[in-house]
């Protein structure tokens, strides 16, 4: 079935918000060591925008997204189609303004995500899949460009993306999967989006708990990439659930990778 409606939605409602968050960015005063918790305006307005937006253009759907806003509570909240929102992925990154932060759209249809878009305002960039139509990048008014995963085929010769790691800290996956480098940035959105574009090779999300909207829209540009996502243990992601809740970790690479890197992990994973 084709989403090509659905994706020029999400596309023009990430693009609302963009252009709102992009003036927000520039007049918003710096929060030094913003917390993992924070929540700005900022993100309730973009939510907002991308609600009215979507549910206006598919009143049937059901929505979930990150903050409790008016908008949202309207919606519908369970059916066979769910756009799965975040308002401001990283909002850390937007508050501490180092530009790394994302608005995240992905659209699930009987628990397939069929529509992903990823943008990030402070760069003008939009990373976008619908499912088998491949995953696509564009950089301001530059055509879009097809993405590919890397080809990178030992974990020993890997670049792994992960979240910024507190100082003297190192998180859990990276003695285990031995990588050659490491990069740091806020924003899991982002990361999805650098694996689905070939600039690092995987990306592991050891949180215990997370939520739908913290992936659905990534997991889409990867695999249309050609990569793989998967829970950290190898088992499949699933959407929708009761409290649209993630407890299952989140690896993803580019495919080649995958299997060893579960045995990696799966070796040195702290027992819950």
């Amino acid at each position: 079935m084709d989403y090509a409606k659905e994706l020029d939605a999400a596309l023009d409602a990430a693009a609302r918000a963009a252009t709102y968050l992009r003036e927000a960015y520039d007049a918003f005063v710096p929060v030094a060591n913003a917390p993992a918790s924070i929540s700005t305006e900022a993100d309730r307005k973009s939510q907002e925008l991308i609600l009215c937006h979507l549910t206006a253009a598919f009143p049937d759907d059901a929505f979930c997204a990150e903050e409790g806003t008016a908008g949202l509570a309207a919606a519908k909240r369970d059916g066979a189609r769910l756009w799965v929102i975040d308002p401001i992925d990283g909002t850390r990154g937007f508050a501490m303004k180092n530009g790394e932060f994302s608005v995240m759209i992905g659209l699930v249809v009987r628990g397939r995500v069929v529509v992903g878009v990823v943008s990030e305002p402070a760069k003008a960039r939009v990373t976008h899949a619908q499912f088998g139509h491949g995953c696509w990048v564009r950089v301001g008014d530059a055509m879009p460009a097809r993405c590919h995963v890397s080809r990178t085929s030992k974990l020993s010769d890997a670049v792994l993306v992960q979240s910024h790691a507190k100082k003297g800290e190192t998180p859990w996956p990276v003695p285990a999967l031995k990588p050659k480098k490491v990069v740091e940035t806020y924003s899991a959105g982002v990361k999805l989006g650098m694996v689905a574009r070939g600039e690092v090779d995987l990306y592991v999300n050891s949180y215990a708990n997370f939520s739908d909207w913290d992936i659905c829209a990534g997991d889409l540009l990867v695999t249309e990439a050609g990569g793989k996502v998967t829970e950290i243990a190898g088992t499949p992601v699933k959407y929708g659930t009761p409290g649209n809740a993630q407890r299952g970790g989140l690896l993803a690479t580019n495919g080649h990778l995958h299997d060893a890197a579960v045995a990696a992990l799966a070796k040195a994973r702290p027992a819950h």
